[in-house]
């Protein structure tokens, strides 16, 4: 259907991708999702005995460091043995590279309510300009929030976009992985003049 775009000068277009699967992989056993992707369990086995699958061909959190990771642990569980060496998806950070970028780790608010129930989730939010832009008349905003859950107000969702937010959630979610809690942010000093102080500082 025929159809125009106007009043803009950029058209950025996000279609997605399908997996390359169509290589008769049927005729060693290893069955395929409906979306094409193949279908694994929580220790990277197809339905064939012996062939195992990992990265984006299974559809599940799209990226190259999940990628190699989930098939160091596999490696680590074959060949080391350790047999109980398997991918954990939980809380694992997320940027897109776009200008500015955005940072995400863990749940969004309202998959935490549906995980944790609605009052159980606090949230925490914050909007400012970096200070880089104080002498510039184009100014650009920074928000960040998170998203806690129970009375100990565990981190559970880490969601930003502004200015160095792609730089700055490694560590973050390095502490989310460990179970963080709201007051542990709050006990970290903040560093001054950054963004990345605000996560601490949330009020």
């Amino acid at each position: 259907e025929d159809a125009s775009v106007e009043g803009c000068d950029t058209v950025l277009l996000a279609i997605g991708r399908v997996p390359l699967t169509d290589i008769n992989l049927d005729k060693a056993g290893v069955e395929l999702t409906e979306k094409g992707y193949i279908k694994v369990d929580e220790w990277q086995r197809t339905s064939a005995e012996g062939v195992f699958a990992l990265g984006d061909v299974c559809g599940k959190a799209e990226l190259t460091p999940v990628a190699i990771s989930t098939g160091r642990k596999l490696a680590h569980r074959l060949y080391e043995p350790n047999p109980a060496s398997k991918q954990n998806w939980d809380m694992i950070p997320t940027v897109v590279f776009s200008h500015p970028p955005i940072g995400t780790c863990g749940y969004t608010e309202k998959e935490a309510r549906e995980k944790y129930g609605d009052d159980q989730i606090k949230t925490y939010k914050s909007t400012f300009r970096n200070m880089f832009y104080a002498p510039s008349e184009h100014k650009v905003s920074t928000v960040m929030k998170l998203v806690c859950a129970g009375p100990e107000e565990t981190v559970v969702g880490l969601h930003m976009q502004g200015m160095g937010c792609d730089e700055m959630l490694q560590g973050f979610g390095v502490a989310m992985k460990m179970g963080a809690t709201k007051a542990q942010f709050d006990a970290c000093v903040a560093i001054h003049p950054t963004a990345s102080e605000e996560l601490v500082t949330m009020r």
